[in-house]
């Protein structure tokens, strides 16, 4: 298997949209990111419980929600990408049984030094609307001698 190649900043253009990444949102995503995150809430992890609160299954937590944010923002640009912000809202939840869907636009391209900046708006959505959505900061390499 190959290293992935990271953007350049000069590839990137306002408008560009990223691939989207798809999702399964199955019990065992939902209870591993609760576990890798620590949180041991249990509406992550216990159904009876989760039902018991109103919710129909277990639901992913946001911590795992940033974390497939930054997934989302570095399968795209690579492995020399930099995420500088990542600021998200929650929306819908992502419960066990649904699958997420990213989505990004390129929203703004800067140049600070040897640093590309490049602000992106981004969104996951499920069968019950936008789960997540925010805005993303990336630093991308721009100097000459990496074109």
């Amino acid at each position: 298997m190959s290293t992935p190649n990271t953007l350049h900043f000069h590839q990137v253009k306002v408008g560009d949209e990223l691939p989207p990444l798809f999702i399964d949102v199955t019990a065992t995503v939902v209870v591993a990111g609760a576990i890798a995150t620590r949180d041991f809430m249990p509406v992550h992890h216990d159904r009876n419980y989760a039902n018991k609160q109103g919710a129909p299954e277990i639901f992913m937590n946001i911590l795992s929600d940033t974390a497939y944010c930054s997934r989302f923002l570095t399968d795209w640009a690579g492995p020399e990408a930099m995420v500088r912000k990542l600021s998200i809202r929650l929306g819908v939840p992502a419960f066990a049984g649904s699958t997420l869907t990213y989505t990004g636009t390129v929203t703004a391209v800067s140049q600070v030094g040897n640093e590309g900046i490049i602000e992106i708006s981004l969104r996951a959505t499920n069968n019950l609307g936008d789960h997540v959505s925010g805005v993303a900061v990336i630093g991308l390499p721009a100097s000459d001698a990496l074109a």
